[in-house]
């Protein structure tokens, strides 16, 4: 998220400003809150065309989706910018004409929620109906070209008078969920199903993006509470559980990129950021094998560009933060961290 300010570009890779403002237009509602308020503050949308966002990207070119899904992940230091490479690597994949399914915040899945209900499809599984509705909104507008042309294998059955036939186009499937919220969270895992199922058999028509910020929410711990006040397992979540299914490769024509988050993950040591340490150790098995990116802190280079992108939007208002000792002090307060160096810049 907070590698967002900054014009420069790597050799070969398309503008910055370009990424963004395609985002946007194209409607794949990947930028998360905290980036809306800095493209509204700055009144123009910018992201910093990284290196690890390139390395994936060039693994998704050359990439044989006859095999397994492969199975990428960023991992960093809290605050390094992983969410905005998940995001420039999901633009990518958008304009090269995939079909995305994108999680923007697993965590959210796993606590404050609103409306648990048990599963009707499930006893031993809870449903979470505001979110599945909520996804499926946004899951429709970034993919509403696919949705008349993929057709359901599977016959599902929601109550006595209502079912989805096989055959049906796919977005019939998500708008039983929208317009039924008792039945989203078995919907969104209808969606799921179908994409996992079709995705590289023969007339497949689109290849599959499966993008998930905070992956490690889903083998970590929830704060929802049953009836009886103990805690839920996020296995326990229908939305969860399917999620899970999909993370398999066990399917093909498509890949599943991921990200790690401590923002929002529970019960973690705030120092934590390695696979092994925020995966844990179920998480880690069951994501095995998986490429692993880094993203660092900002280097030399992206932190001149950025520094200078704050200066040219007027971000940098103290007179001294415009002199060579004001930099270097910068860069001692925020050790060129994205996040870091965007909050102590906020204040100068």
């Amino acid at each position: 998220m907070s590698a967002l300010c900054s014009l420069m570009a790597y050799p070969g890779a398309i503008s910055s400003r370009q990424v963004l403002l395609q985002m946007l237009k194209c409607k794949t509602m990947v930028l998360v809150d905290g980036t809306r308020v800095i493209v509204k503050t700055f009144n123009e949308s910018c992201i910093m065309v990284r290196q690890p966002a390139v390395e994936v990207i060039s693994y998704l070119k050359k990439a044989d989706y006859s095999k397994p899904a492969l199975r990428y992940l960023f991992y960093g230091l809290k605050g390094s910018g992983k969410t905005m490479s998940l995001c420039h690597t999901i633009h990518f994949c958008y304009t090269q004409g995939w079909l995305v399914l994108h999680i923007p915040d697993a965590h959210l899945w796993v606590k404050n929620c609103k409306e648990l209900l048990p599963s009707s499809y499930n006893a031993s599984r809870f449903d979470q109906p505001l979110q599945a509705t909520a996804w499926l909104r946004n899951f429709k507008i970034t993919n509403e070209a696919f949705l008349s042309k993929i057709k359901t294998k599977h016959r599902y059955v929601w109550t006595k008078r209502e079912s989805t036939e096989e055959g049906c186009p796919l977005g019939e499937l998500v708008d039983q969920g929208i317009s039924r919220v008792k039945s989203s969270s078995d919907v969104v895992g209808a969606v799921m199903k179908e994409l996992r199922l079709q995705s590289g058999q023969p007339g497949a028509d689109f290849r599959l993006a499966v993008a998930v910020d905070g992956v490690n929410a889903l083998w970590g711990k929830s704060t929802i509470k049953k009836e009886d006040k103990t805690a839920v397992d996020p296995e326990e979540l229908t939305l969860v559980y399917n999620l899970r299914k999909l993370t398999k490769n066990d399917w093909t024509g498509g890949a599943i990129i991921t990200t790690l988050s401590q923002t929002g993950s529970l019960y973690t040591p705030t120092s934590a950021y390695l696979p092994q340490e925020l995966l844990g150790e179920r998480g880690f098995d069951s994501m095995d094998p998986f490429i692993p990116v880094s993203v660092p802190n900002y280097s030399e280079k992206e932190f001149e560009s950025c520094y200078l992108y704050y200066m040219d939007r007027h971000w940098l208002q103290h007179p001294q933060s415009r002199t060579e000792d004001g930099k270097k002090e910068l860069i001692f307060l925020s050790n060129r961290n994205p996040s870091m160096f965007e909050r102590v810049c906020a204040s100068v």
